[in-house]
């Protein structure tokens, strides 16, 4: 089996300092890029939106973290973060981005969000990473990255329900723990077969 490691979102504005900042977002590098060199392929994502995202809390003169209804579904209103072209929307310095086979670009499209690194929020419009990895072979995943609990766990879902085998590797994973939201995570990863390591 073909075995992938799909980095999701270490970006600036995940890390401490960062617009959307997750705890110790920063202190799982390290062992991000020492595991880089066990797998055939190497997959970043980024979160990539347009000033003025529909997702964004500014757009709607709402508090962030708040939620409001989309045509899509319920959608928390985040303070503004990576916003094509930022500081903010790079990878972080330390992240070994060399090794990358792709990077996978999602949450650009002005009008949905896009958490997980197959489908944006629809859960219908893909993003072209599962022809990528079909076409390569690539039946085995490992995640891990920013956050836990929301683009991990909707990657590691969607990843799963498309028959791939996954593994999320907690110890290189940070998360957001908004309101329950991490320990909710988890057993929808558990409940969609993901491996919790």
């Amino acid at each position: 089996m073909t075995h992938a490691l799909l980095v999701i979102d270490v970006q600036n504005d995940f890390c401490p300092g960062g617009a959307l900042a997750v705890t110790e977002g920063d202190e799982i590098i390290a062992g991000i890029n020492a595991r880089m060199a066990d797998f055939d392929a190497v997959i970043l994502t980024q979160d990539w939106h347009p000033a003025g995202h529909s997702s964004f809390a500014s757009t709607h003169d709402a508090a962030p973290m708040s939620m409001v209804e989309m045509p899509y579904g319920p959608q928390v209103l985040w303070p503004d973060h990576c916003i094509q072209g930022t500081k903010g929307a790079a990878f972080h310095a330390e992240l070994e981005t060399t090794h990358a086979d792709l990077i996978i670009r999602k949450g650009y499209n002005p009008a949905i969000d896009s958490y997980s690194a197959f489908f944006e929020n629809d859960k219908t419009t893909p993003t072209g990473l599962e022809g990528y990895l079909r076409t390569r072979g690539i039946d085995r995943l490992t995640l891990v990255g920013l956050a836990t609990d929301f683009c991990v766990n909707y990657s590691a879902v969607d990843a799963a329900r498309l028959g791939f085998q996954v593994t999320v590797d907690l110890a290189l994973c940070r998360a957001i723990d908004f309101d329950g939201s991490l320990e909710a995570a988890k057993t929808a990863m558990a409940q969609a077969g993901v491996t919790l390591a």
